[in-house]
């Protein structure tokens, strides 16, 4: 992580700067106007990034907390990725993924088969996140002979038709409701508001077990879970959580997915997720910082279950134009290379038991009901006086951190967590100066709301 030069923040031009108000206005006309939010104070047009920092196009310098959505793991543009990157796009950049491979194909598979729980994967590939998502529900289809689906309330899986059934945001599904997988059934997770007890798990399990066990569960085939809700708001059930859904599904003969999108790689201070649990599920998704900055996902499951699919006898029934592309499978062998040198999961232990230090400083505001996180990922719930969910207030944060020349979000269906998953390489300094632009900008929130 010595690669990085770590830098404060260094704001020239209150954002968001001329250059990205013009931007912004340029990009309203041409893209469509549901996908960008726009507004006075949001957003800031990037420009460059490295390491654990972001230039926008009018020369401001930010701290990023975002990790821009959890895929800088390693910081942006790590040196080997970059290397990798340059010397495959004099060899090769686009290739036929299922018809005429690459060997990078077959290294990135090989490395997620040595790494997944239980350390036996067979992989089917993807871009974005939500195609990993849609392979393992594909799979699980074909491997039960059940259509339908359990998974939970505030969950977040992507929102492709297929992923979108299984995501819980009302506002996301409403208008595609008619086109959803019908055979899908959600049911409370186990964390309620944040950190979830073994009580809270108990719940969560017994729900479980008697929707499966019930003629509505007899056309399920698997259950579908994150180990950690990050876009529904950091919330971390306990441990007991994930055993518990493993005893289920291998009584009740369903087949357990595990969402490691966002936490795996080493975010939460194991490879995966779901071995803090020591739960080896039969799919599990990755995607988000698999390829450093490209987009690679992988769903990875036991031989047995991906064997299924059957042999290709030359139309493969799921895959897409760009699948196991070099780019892409380049930047992943050198992503997979350094985290690995490194032992990301000690380093995410290590960097977020200061973040957790800094943050709890931030309990002490009136309306931050909860600081809470697992490795190098943390959230910041905040909520109002008569404790509803505070998302406007959240936006204030996240606004003022952006004039100080910090990079977070909001989480959670209310948007009123701030979410923090940064690179590793975030060096102690600019750590301690987000957290303090964290808590000035919760003074501003402070003196906008009653107390």
């Amino acid at each position: 992580m010595s690669e990085f030069q770590p830098l404060l923040a260094d704001v020239r031009t209150p954002p968001p700067g001329p250059r990205s108000r013009a931007l912004a206005a340029r990009l309203e006309r041409v893209e469509c106007p549901d996908t960008t939010f726009l507004s006075d104070r949001f957003p800031v047009f990037w420009e460059r990034a490295s390491g654990a920092n972001v230039w926008d196009v009018d020369g401001n310098r930010y701290i990023d907390l975002t990790g821009a959505f959890g895929v800088a793991l390693l910081g942006h543009g790590d040196p080997g990725v970059t290397e990798a990157l340059r010397a495959q796009a004099l060899r090769l950049v686009h290739g036929m993924g299922d018809v005429h491979p690459t060997e990078l194909k077959v290294e990135v598979a090989e490395r997620l088969a040595a790494i997944v729980p239980g350390g036996r994967g067979v992989t089917l590939f993807g871009n974005a996140g939500f195609e990993a998502i849609e392979a393992a529900l594909k799979t699980a289809a074909l491997a039960t002979g059940r259509p339908g689906v359990l998974a939970f309330e505030g969950a977040y899986h992507g929102l492709g038709i297929g992923a979108l059934a299984v995501t819980w945001r009302e506002e996301f599904r409403a208008p595609f409701r008619a086109q959803l997988n019908p055979h899908v059934t959600h049911v409370p997770y186990a964390a309620g508001r944040g950190v979830g007890s073994d009580a809270d798990a108990g719940r969560a399990l017994d729900s479980v077990d008697a929707v499966l066990g019930s003629a509505r569960g007899a056309n399920i085939g698997a259950v579908l879970v994150e180990p950690v809700q990050g876009r529904g708001g950091i919330r971390i059930p306990h441990v007991s959580f994930l055993a518990g859904l493993r005893e289920i599904c291998t009584r009740r003969d369903r087949l357990l997915i595990v969402d490691e999108i966002l936490t795996g790689l080493g975010r939460t201070g194991r490879w995966f997720a779901c071995e803090h649990s020591e739960v080896v599920p039969d799919l599990l998704c990755v995607g988000k910082a698999l390829a450093g900055g490209l987009p690679l996902s992988a769903c990875i499951g036991t031989p047995e279950v991906m064997a299924s699919w059957g042999r290709s006898t030359g139309e493969a029934r799921h895959t897409s134009t760009f699948l196991g592309n070099p780019m892409a499978c380049a930047a992943a062998v050198a992503t997979l290379d350094t985290l690995g040198r490194l032992d990301a999961p000690r380093v995410a232990l290590e960097r977020g038991a200061r973040l957790e230090r800094g943050l709890a400083g931030l309990r002490a505001h009136p309306g931050v009901a909860d600081v809470r996180g697992l490795g190098f990922l943390y959230g910041v719930e905040l909520v109002r006086p008569d404790g509803a969910p505070d998302g406007a207030g959240c936006f204030d944060v996240v606004c003022a951190a952006l004039q100080m020349g910090v990079l977070v979000l909001g989480d959670g269906s209310d948007g009123n967590v701030l979410a923090c998953m940064p690179p590793l390489c975030l060096a102690d300094a600019p750590m301690d100066a987000a957290i303090a632009a964290l808590d000035a900008g919760l003074e501003v929130r402070g003196a906008r709301s009653p107390r």
